[in-house]
């Protein structure tokens, strides 16, 4: 084998420290983006930031709902409260109600197990027997919410009611037996298996839905979480405008204490220089974001008008394409821009991605936007007949004929299940 030294000349992209940090600067929201810049404060010697004087109003909103159902916000942090949770609460009254240190150390044991619906999931006891934890669940029942320390949903519910005041047997037979049936709907099947009418079907099913399945969601510590709209839209009386959420951000300034080393030669200018070019990147970063954004929105603002208007229902079509073609960008660009950004409008405010949504046909030749269609079957479904509710083939056969949009059984099952409505067997009351 013959070896040979040979040169190619090749062609290849590469990504550079400072092309990687804008991208990543691009995707923060307004939040990040101040925390990126002070934290740029403490690296960087030659940027000195100045605040600004900025009235904030806060408003609060529960930190498990999601951004997508709606909600007005101005601001941003998250704070915690101070005063005591559940947990703390149960371990207290366990030293006022049981004196015995045997006791106060077995519902301790219990309470410290719960997770946050108040369940007990263990899958091994290590310090107590079976005949212990059962003793110590009921003992729970006297200092906390009926049904806390229950280890499972069927245990929760025959808890409630053997401390309830007003028993029911055939209530009882039916969590007991026929739970899993009881969530599927299935009525006829239960009435034939107990032997009762649909009518005692119905009573009992109305008895067991005023139990809470989740006696103790309130058990973990309770916080409020803030956020920050990254762009707020406003009617004024000449229509719809909008401006970026960024007032508060600090000014970005340049230490003078350093700038007489940027012009001299030696080790210390080396690394000055360097820092400054780090703060005039910091500075066109900065500012090409932020018009990227204004560039975004003016185009949303414009192809979604009647989205402003009138909500979801209203939204139309519209990719990321042709939002970045309108502006002359990279697909991509547009993607990142619109990431972790929040919309604040007249009736909530919404992840700034959900404006954008794909189209489905209509038999017009025409196209609606995916969540128009979501609205429709959300808003069908809710005027349906509960006795005899609509399969998803059905709800298809409906939009096809009666609405004009070409929408296939699976695409109907697929939102459905987006929009955490449950199946038509699921759905279906009890007919009396």
């Amino acid at each position: 084998m013959e070896l040979v030294l040979q040169q190619k000349q090749t062609l290849s992209l590469s990504m550079t420290t400072d092309l990687r940090q804008a991208i990543e600067l691009l995707q923060y929201s307004t939040y990040e983006l101040e925390q990126y810049i002070r934290k740029q404060e403490i690296e960087n010697p030659l940027i000195e930031l100045k605040e600004k004087e900025v009235n904030r109003s806060y408003e609060e909103r529960s930190q498990h709902r999601s951004t997508s159902t709606g909600y007005h916000r101005n601001t941003m942090d998250t704070i915690q409260c101070t005063h005591n949770n559940m947990r703390d609460e149960l371990f207290e009254q366990t030293k006022l109600i049981y004196p015995e240190k045997q006791v106060q150390k077995l519902l301790n044991y219990i309470i410290y197990n719960l997770d946050d619906n108040g369940y007990l999931n263990l899958d091994h006891y290590a310090e107590f027997n079976e005949d212990e934890i059962e003793q110590g669940i009921h003992l729970l029942q006297d200092i906390a919410p009926i049904g806390t320390g229950a280890r499972n949903l069927k245990e929760c519910l025959l808890l409630q009611m053997t401390y309830a005041s007003n028993q029911n047997e055939l209530a009882e037979c039916l969590v007991r037996n026929h739970l899993d049936l009881m969530a599927e709907h299935k009525w006829d099947k239960i009435a034939a298996q107990m032997n009762i009418t649909m009518a005692q079907v119905k009573e009992i099913y109305d008895f067991v839905q005023k139990l809470n399945p989740k006696p103790c969601t309130f058990i973990s510590d309770f916080s409020i979480q803030y956020i920050t709209p990254d762009i707020i839209v406003e009617f004024k009386e000449n229509g719809f405008i909008f401006k970026l959420n960024d007032g508060y951000l600090p000014t970005i300034g340049l230490n003078n204490e350093y700038t007489h080393y940027i012009n001299t030669k030696n080790e210390l200018s080396k690394y000055i220089n360097a820092q400054y070019k780090g703060y005039q990147w910091l500075l066109s970063s900065i500012e090409q974001r932020r018009n990227t954004i204004i560039k975004i929105v003016t185009v949303l603002l414009d192809k979604q008008m009647d989205f402003f208007k009138n909500g979801f229902s209203s939204l139309k079509p519209l990719t990321l394409k042709e939002v970045a073609d309108e502006i002359e960008m990279h697909e991509s660009t547009v993607s990142r821009a619109t990431r972790n950004k929040i919309i604040q409008t007249s009736f909530g405010s919404f992840k700034l991605q959900l404006l954008f949504t794909s189209k489905i046909n209509t038999g017009e030749g025409e196209s609606v936007s995916q969540t128009k269609v979501k609205a429709l079957l959300q808003n069908f479904i809710a005027q349906e007949n509960k006795h005899k509710p609509y399969s998803d083939l059905k709800i298809a056969e409906y939009f096809n004929t009666e609405k004009g949009i070409l929408i296939s059984r699976r695409t109907i099952n697929k939102y459905r299940k987006e929009l955490n409505i449950p199946s038509s067997s699921q759905r279906k009351e009890i007919h009396v």
